[in-house]
């Protein structure tokens, strides 16, 4: 079974590899595998601040927080594909399990990401934001991709014709959105605001800083001129 999540990132901190994965509960979560034991710890990533908040029991001397860190940080930026379960090779004779309760990390309900009610990592419309403002280095760039989705909005007859009708920064921002994916998409059919604000719930996970930070407060600024 495939899993949503990035790619595995190698730590140089500590022996082991990291990914984020989008969760069955909703948000992303933070994985990290040791590959000198078969412990590993999870951690539930704020939406906003990319914080991790550990799910379930894990050895902090098996997983330092310079590690946890190193883990967030490069896996920041790096896109959702749906990819396979990940089999790492143990280099060493596993570690022993104090308590039972460590078993919760093997739950596929909580760390094996399975798809969202509106799944838009397999779309056309999340397939060509990544085409088009993924940077070299695999990771998408977020302010070539607000500096295009302004520029769209800004040229906009409709957000005109919006603003002029005093719509709500969330409707612009969703017309916006949905329209920008659909043209870079090249597909003609319109998305829905449950599938616009999948796609929008998407970006902010592979980046918590709030994926259209930028083009929302050009909205703002739009909005607050036409007074």
């Amino acid at each position: 079974m495939n899993i949503i999540r990035t790619t595995a990132v190698e730590l140089t901190t500590i022996p082991a590899i990291a990914y984020k994965q989008k969760l069955s509960t909703g948000g992303a979560g933070l994985k990290i595998q040791r590959m000198d034991t078969d412990a590993m710890a999870m951690f539930t990533l704020d939406r906003r601040s990319g914080e991790g908040v550990p799910y379930g029991k894990y050895d902090e001397s098996l997983f330092p927080a310079e590690a946890v860190t190193e883990a967030k940080d490069l896996t920041l930026g790096l896109p959702y594909t749906s990819r396979g379960k990940i089999k790492v090779k143990i280099t060493k004779k596993p570690a022993e399990k104090n308590d039972p309760a460590d078993d919760i990390f093997h739950d596929e309900d909580v760390t094996e990401a399975e798809v969202d009610k509106v799944d838009m990592v397999h779309s056309p419309e999340y397939d060509a934001i990544l085409q088009e403002f993924l940077s070299d280095e695999g990771k998408l760039n977020y302010l070539v991709m607000n500096k295009d989705f302004i520029q769209f909005a800004s040229r906009s007859t409709m957000v005109g014709q919006m603003i002029g009708e005093r719509a709500s920064d969330k409707e612009i921002l969703y017309y916006v959105v949905g329209s920008r994916a659909i043209n870079l998409s090249g597909r003609k059919e319109s998305l829905s605001p449950q599938e616009i604000e999948g796609l929008i719930e998407t970006l902010d996970e592979i980046n918590p800083r709030s994926a259209f930070k930028e083009l929302s407060l050009h909205i703002r600024q739009m909005l607050a001129r036409s007074k």
